[in-house]
């Protein structure tokens, strides 16, 4: 897959991951990168450990939802690494 169809089906995946997840999102670039590595992730995932497809191979339907559940099992794993921002009550 080419470095574009990553970036688009990476920018797709973070955005929705970060709709999903609530909280800040990391920004539009942020989000591409979340996109694209959780693209990895879920394609490591996908082709590795449940043996399901090629994983992520091109702009479609089931290249996205690898990518997003990769992305969002990497939201997850930086939340719980980064322990979160905490608001403060007083301002």
């Amino acid at each position: 897959m080419g470095w574009l169809s990553w970036i688009v089906v990476g920018l797709i995946a973070g955005w929705l991951a970060g709709r999903v997840m609530r909280g800040g999102g990391y920004g539009l670039i942020g989000d591409i990168i979340v996109g694209v590595l959780g693209g990895l992730l879920g394609g490591w995932i996908a082709t590795s450990l449940l043996h399901i497809g090629a994983g992520v191979n091109g702009i479609n339907l089931e290249s996205i939802v690898v990518a997003f559940a990769g992305a969002v099992i990497l939201l997850i794993l930086l939340r719980l690494l980064g322990g979160g921002r905490r608001r403060s009550i007083l301002r």
